[in-house]
């Protein structure tokens, strides 16, 4: 995996320099997880694995690139995804399968260093049955930010697997169209991990981690901006091409009364990997991460 290097975003690290970021932080305890049971890992057949957010109780939000497949460049079939709700040390809170993947209209899979792909770099699973538990409450999403704010990220990646962490503080260090430049860490696996402010005392969505890059010398991370046109694209899968697999306008409600999905054994798990789409392992049970784009 090659790493992007944003020359002309290098002026703003001066402005950033001083912040103190805050590290990782394990998730790997029933009480640390606690009100993070929406986010989970995106096991993505023998693949390897992403990270997602449960967005309403039939939708999960990632990277579009995630479900797309590294060689061939098609998309992945729904039925190769599993969702794993708060999944932490062999077990998820809930597991889901999916039924569809829809793309961002304007997203176009052209491998993993594309940096024009970013603002685009966004996708929706429908899951087979609805996560209606109430340890498991979707996230809201809110508005774009702007350069300095403080926002945090929880995500799953290469050495960190089998319990999600979190970074309660890194910054916006700036924004391009459609694109959020973060100071936040992430690795393979983190690909289509969610983004946090602080909103009202709530952590509300405010990107999805799409790449790792370099800017300055220093590591960073790209984020896809949520706008109101994506919002709207989630407003989901009311109607959805069937060829295309793309987003289209809502056209009325859609019944969710689907019978549950017989939970997989962890063993069904093994061989999976992590963020974005690659050959990077994870940890050493065999499970690899899906290669995040740099």
């Amino acid at each position: 995996m090659r790493t992007l290097i944003l020359f002309g975003l290098a002026v703003l690290w001066p402005l950033m320099s001083a912040a103190e970021e805050a590290p990782l932080r394990s998730l790997a305890t029933a009480d640390a997880t606690r009100g993070w049971e929406a986010v989970g890992r995106i096991d993505v057949g023998n693949r390897g694995f992403c990270t997602g957010t449960l967005i309403a109780p039939d939708i999960v939000l990632t990277a579009a690139h995630c479900i797309f497949d590294q060689e061939t460049r098609a998309q992945i079939p729904a039925e190769e995804f599993e969702f794993l709700a708060g999944w932490r040390n062999g077990r998820a809170a809930a597991y889901r399968g999916v039924r569809r993947a829809v793309a961002h209209p304007n997203y176009v899979f052209e491998g993993r260093d594309q940096i024009d792909r970013v603002p685009y770099d966004i996708a929706f699973l429908e899951l087979d049955h609805p996560i209606r538990l109430p340890s498991i409450r979707p996230f809201e999403t809110g508005p774009d930010t702007v350069t300095g704010d403080s926002v945090g990220i929880v995500s799953y990646a290469l050495d960190r697997a089998e319990a999600p962490s979190i970074q309660d503080l890194c910054h916006v260090l700036g924004n391009e169209p459609g694109m959020t430049i973060l100071s936040c860490d992430v690795d393979f696996g983190s690909s289509g991990a969610p983004v946090f402010e602080m909103i009202g005392g709530e952590p509300k969505i405010v990107s999805v981690v799409s790449a790792k890059a370099e800017m300055g010398g220093k590591k960073v991370a790209l984020g896809s901006k949520w706008s109101a046109r994506l919002r709207s694209c989630g407003r989901p899968f009311r109607r959805v091409n069937p060829v295309s697999s793309r987003c289209r306008p809502a056209a009325g409600p859609r019944s969710s009364d689907r019978p549950p999905r017989a939970r997989r054994s962890s063993s069904s798990h093994e061989a999976r990997g992590d963020m974005g789409r690659g050959a990077c392992r994870p940890c050493s049970d065999a499970r690899r991460p899906l290669p995040m784009r740099r």
